[in-house]
């Protein structure tokens, strides 16, 4: 009797949340809205027993997106969130075109004005914050950075001569150019002096690699260890990147600075909930109080829309028009 060939098993199709992120990656989405999106979905099949999103429809989701506002009390923008991951869900990884999620009603987030500190204020703050910090909080407010901005910023996007800073994929995956001002050039050159020396050291420990974007280190093996690529602020610490799973210096974790914004503004003894996103709104504000034109601030602030931007006039000294109040010239 012949022998039968062995067939070769057929490898296991991707789990639906091994899909998602894998859909992801290749778009490039930063692992912060990775995890938030997978955890959404995963919240969405545990509130419906456990089925499989193509046996749901309209009514599952109006239906969690109610139990969020309503049983969960979440905030619009949560909400928005989570409609956002289902959106990617069903257009992007099951390939389903279902015209009703666009139907879906969408939770209007609440307008408010932002938080904005005096010229004295943030003076007060910056003087409560020493080194690496100080340093961070100054790029907040005398750049108009966010605060992941900055710390994903690499030495090679601050050019000392021109005095600019080029912010690469800063929100919605578009590049600008802010100004870097001058009373931090000296700052920021002895900082980086310290960062270089300590990635001279990972170098001769082998891990002097830092994360390149958009796979670029496939494209270019060796410019991961380049001192141009290194961030301008990394990490006391060496940890495990979740993705590649290599042991390399990260840069300085956000709530690190939060943390130290937040002690700060206590120290300085405000009444205003400052947090670091705080000196970006209070550095637009201070130049539009300048008198500079609000298509130059919108630029700075890479805002998409002059809209967005008018919010600002909202909170000026003598409001949005600088009109006077007619009891002052009584």
């Amino acid at each position: 009797m012949p022998n039968t060939p062995i067939q070769p098993d057929k490898p296991t199709p991707p789990k639906l949340l091994e899909q998602v992120v894998a859909k992801m990656r290749i778009k490039h989405y930063s692992l912060r809205t990775e995890k938030t999106y997978v955890d959404w979905i995963k919240r969405f099949i545990w509130h419906h027993g456990k089925r499989h999103p193509k046996e749901m429809g309209a009514a599952e989701v109006e239906a969690f997106l109610t139990y969020l506002a309503i049983e969960r009390n979440v905030s619009a923008s949560t909400q928005n969130q989570a409609k956002s991951a289902l959106l990617y869900l069903y257009k992007e990884v099951l390939a389903i075109e279902l015209p009703w999620l666009d139907k879906v009603t969408q939770a209007n987030a609440p307008k408010r004005l932002p938080v904005v500190l005096t010229q004295a204020e943030v003076q007060a703050v910056l003087s409560r914050l020493d080194g690496t910090m100080w340093l961070i909080a100054s790029l907040l407010y005398g750049s108009g950075l966010r605060i992941m901005e900055v710390l994903r910023l690499r030495v090679k996007d601050v050019d000392f001569a021109r005095r600019e800073i080029l912010v690469r994929e800063g929100k919605g995956f578009k590049d600008r150019v802010t100004m870097l001002p001058l009373s931090l050039v000296e700052p920021l050159k002895s900082h980086l002096l310290k960062v270089q020396a300590l990635h001279k050291e990972d170098l001769t420990t082998g891990h002097g690699a830092v994360f390149m974007p958009m796979a670029l280190d496939k494209k270019y093996p060796n410019a991961g260890t380049d001192w141009r690529w290194q961030y301008c602020f990394p990490s006391i610490k060496l940890s495990v990147d979740p993705r590649s799973k290599v042991v390399r210096r990260h840069h300085v974790d956000e709530k690190t600075v939060q943390r130290a914004v937040k002690k700060a503004v206590n120290l300085a003894g405000l009444t205003k909930l400052a947090t670091p996103h705080t000196f970006r709104h209070s550095f637009a504000t201070h130049l539009l109080e300048g008198g500079y034109d609000i298509r130059t601030v919108q630029e700075l602030l890479g805002h998409s829309d002059v809209t967005t931007t008018m919010i600002y006039t909202h909170v000026l000294n003598k409001g949005g028009r600088g009109v006077s109040s007619p009891l002052d010239v009584l």
